[in-house]
């Protein structure tokens, strides 16, 4: 192993990734601070680091991109902002001060995934190749947990649709670097195993050496209490063909959690194929909602058809459609 490492840790919020980033850093691994203080969603803490939550959050609302974007041609906003000079040597500048202190980092942000080209070349650049960490949690159990926790932002369609849009990318955009995969599940169930195979994956002397007294700390960490969400498909009103895309997308996963997460050309090509549904699914979603797009453009007068439509929504699709969206949209309407 280098004399500096850098573990960043990737996936989809609520897929453990602030468990996994918390054992690491009880393991020996630093989180630069401050650190995000726990609350409410995460009890435990998030194991994340403030600038780095701010510095991606600046660089998506810069590229007009969200945390869970649906959008396919997202990535390519993400990526032009990735090549900006003065971005790289922010970020280079932020990483070579933190490694100056401590040798080994874990970094941990559900929205590291869109710039892992950028943190790649920056740590790379320090002598601090990055290792890369994706947990995997199944797209039911993710959406149910966000729906619990984060409420209406988003509805379940869009959060199944960014589920698969941001797991095939992130998988695409880490193959170029040492990697492994982690189901949240296999965590919980044994952790020890589930790390010792990731530090022999990514040859991380901490982890291979780790004390008694950090093992056990870990041990009073780690609560299997916390995995509340045991949701299915069933549970949610999520179409057909975007249901059976997140089963192959995670099967796919799955697999590579098993391995040593190198994928072999067979299964990049299933990864490749599963993408090019994804986009096709996508295109053909946006060709049919073209009127309602155009339509949301033009501001109707409280006589139109429009806005009386828009006010006798059945209830059965209004749960479809994001609460803070329905409340933006009544205000506007209450104005005319």
């Amino acid at each position: 192993m280098s004399q500096r490492s850098v573990v960043l840790v990737a996936g989809s919020g609520r897929s453990g990734t602030s468990l996994f980033a918390g054992i690491m850093q009880r393991l020996g691994y630093t989180v630069p601070g401050p650190e995000v203080p726990a609350d409410e969603t995460n009890p435990r803490g998030f194991a994340e680091s403030q600038w780095v939550v701010d510095f991606h959050t600046r660089l998506l609302r810069r590229a007009g991109v969200q945390v869970a974007d649906a959008r396919p041609a997202a990535w390519a906003h993400t990526a032009r902002v990735c090549l900006d000079a003065e971005v790289a040597s922010e970020l280079r500048g932020w990483l070579q001060g933190h490694l100056a202190l401590n040798r080994h980092l874990i970094v941990k942000d559900p929205r590291i995934s869109w710039f892992a080209p950028l943190w790649r070349r920056c740590a790379g650049e320090l002598g601090a190749a990055p290792r890369f960490v994706t947990m995997l949690r199944h797209p039911a159990a993710v959406i149910e947990s966000k729906q619990r926790w984060y409420g209406g932002r988003q509805g379940e369609i869009s959060r199944a649709a960014g589920w698969v849009n941001q797991t095939l990318f992130t998988e695409r955009a880490t193959r170029e670097s040492p990697r492994a995969f982690v189901r949240y599940d296999d965590l919980l169930e044994d952790w020890t195993r589930t790390v010792g195979r990731v530090g022999k994956i990514l040859d991380l002397g901490i982890i291979r050496d780790a004390p008694a007294p950090s093992i056990v700390r870990v041990h009073e960490f780690v609560d299997r209490s916390l995995s509340r969400s045991r949701a299915t498909w069933d549970d949610f009103e999520v179409p057909a063909a975007l249901r059976e895309q997140g089963d192959a997308v995670w099967e796919l996963l799955s697999r590579l959690a098993e391995d040593d997460g190198a994928a072999s050309r067979d299964l990049i090509d299933s990864f490749e194929s599963a993408r090019a549904a994804y986009v096709d699914l996508y295109e053909d979603a946006e060709a049919i909602a073209q009127s309602s797009i155009t339509a949301a453009g033009r501001v109707p007068t409280t006589r139109s058809p429009a806005v009386k439509a828009l006010r006798k929504v059945p209830t059965r699709y209004k749960r479809k459609i994001p609460r803070s969206w329905r409340v933006t949209v009544s205000r506007a309407l209450s104005r005319k």
